[in-house]
């Protein structure tokens, strides 16, 4: 058969069966695929030797040389997995290279979901023997799934609006088809591969054959979480999923008064929700969460006159909290992979174990003027590390509000106190509660890091944000501190 590709590129997530997917592909004579290639963390597998001569620091300083040689190499059909948070840097280059062929793996996500949690809690990512598989149920977290869930369908649908402006088709494959060697043969007819198989690779075992209610936990709370969710989205194909609007998840809406927040991570979103309880003598548990996008229209019907907010803060102290909340800490709410990525690959010195009393005010202020440095090349996509919404620009935050209803209030950190009265007023409140003092920076507040370098750093990084807000220079007189 003539072969019309040069590569190709299987589009998965964890735990949708890709392994195995890879592991018949490269059963195939004349078909070579190297695994997750491109992600941030590792080259291909953990501990991988180089691919096609390119080794991991070449690959990190410019993929493409990478993803050259992958679609260079005449010895095989060459191909790689690829990811929603792999490096970011080389999508448009393989969504734009019409030679190379897309393969769509996916995975009802509530499987893939509890699959990983299984796989995070027993520490077993493969199966090749029945002998040394470890059993563990999931916990099921509604927070966490729906954040997963957001993150898959927004790379699906990324990949199908690019597949449809460029004019390309891709051959999906579903979990299930994963069984069916005359699927798997015919996704070699498609890749132009005369050879075909027999039969499937044998290596590799389903690790948890359970029913799901089996798997799960607290498996009623798993079901009321997801009636509250729109259930076609959990089991139609990506090629079939309504566009959707930015993260109405994270709006919370006051318990009773016609004001929405529409938070911005790293930002003071504990003082506004504190205040936006108490505007209706509430505990926080009585405001609106979690909404869907039909929820937030009929929460709007509901509320006339309704106002929306939201709180930019100084990029300087948004990034030295994301630093301290997500990447200095080991504790909840840190990001433990990318962190020990940030120490192994971009030299960020920071603690193995999080602060220890060796970590003194000097330590502390080189690892943050390192991770503003990162944040440059990061915000810029210069490195294989995803733009987390933790530092991403506000000016970008915004701009996905916009995609449904930008907020009709724009509110500066250092003007939170006077400018949420006002906007109670607007909406005829009048005994207004007190906006709380922010927490105190941990391990070490911002007004002693500050330094001229560190403003010098933080402007270079949030050009974009500096520009958009008129941010003038950190001034910890001006702006709200412990």
């Amino acid at each position: 058969m003539a072969q019309t590709f040069q590569s190709f590129v299987v589009f998965a997530e964890m735990r949708t069966g890709s392994n195995f997917l890879e592991a018949n592909l490269n059963a195939f004579d004349g078909i070579k695929c190297h695994g997750e290639a491109f992600n941030p963390h590792f080259l291909g597998y953990p501990n991988n030797d180089p691919i096609l001569g390119i080794d991991l620091a070449a690959r990190d300083r410019d993929p493409l040389t990478l993803l050259t040689a992958i679609r260079r190499d005449t010895g095989a059909l060459n191909g790689f997995r690829y990811f929603h948070d792999h490096d970011p840097r080389v999508f448009d280059a393989i969504m734009a290279d019409e030679t190379c062929a897309k393969i769509v793996l996916t995975r009802n996500p509530v499987e893939s979901y509890v699959s990983w949690k299984i796989a995070q809690a027993t520490g077993q990512w493969k199966l090749t023997d029945v002998k040394a598989h470890k059993s563990a149920q999931a916990e099921f977290d509604p927070q966490e799934f729906a954040a997963h869930l957001e993150a898959l369908q927004a790379f699906q649908i990324t990949l199908l609006n690019g597949l449809q402006t460029l004019g390309q088709t891709a051959f999906y494959v579903a979990y299930e088809d994963l069984q069916s060697v005359e699927v798997m043969n015919g996704l070699a007819r498609y890749l132009g591969v005369d050879d075909r198989l027999e039969g499937l690779d044998k290596n590799l075992k389903k690790q948890n054959p359970s029913p799901i209610s089996s798997k799960v936990r607290n498996y009623d709370e798993m079901l009321r979480a997801l009636a509250q969710l729109d259930r076609f989205d959990l089991t139609r194909t990506p090629n079939f999923e309504p566009r959707r609007g930015p993260n109405v998840p994270s709006y919370v809406a006051a318990a009773e008064s016609p004001l929405l927040y529409l938070p911005l991570r790293s930002g003071p979103q504990a003082e506004v929700l504190e205040w936006l309880a108490a505007l209706d003598g509430a505990g926080q548990d009585a405001l609106r969460t979690k909404m869907n996008q039909k929820d937030l229209r009929q929460w709007k019907r509901r509320h006339p006159g309704h106002r929306s907010f939201t709180v930019i803060r100084h990029p300087v102290q948004r990034a030295h909290d994301a630093f301290c909340r997500h990447i200095l800490s080991t504790g909840k709410g840190s990001y433990a992979q990318l962190r020990n990525t940030m120490i192994r690959r971009y030299k960020i010195p920071l603690p193995p174990n999080g602060p220890d009393p060796d970590y003194d005010l000097s330590a502390h202020r080189r690892a943050f003027a390192a991770f503003l440095a990162f944040l440059k090349g990061n915000l810029s996509g210069q490195t294989a590390i995803r733009v987390d919404a933790a530092w991403c620009t506000q000016a970008q935050a915004l701009s996905g509000f916009g995609e449904l209803a930008l907020p009709d209030r724009i509110i500066r950190e250092e003007d939170l106190e006077a400018e949420l009265a006002e906007l109670a007023h607007v909406v005829g409140l009048t005994d207004v509660p007190a906006v709380a003092a922010p927490a105190a920076d941990h391990p070490f507040a911002l007004s002693e890091v500050y330094e001229e370098e560190i403003e010098d750093l933080t402007a270079a990084a949030y050009q974009r944000d500096y520009m958009t807000f008129g941010f003038s220079r950190w001034d910890s007189s001006a702006y709200r501190t412990p």
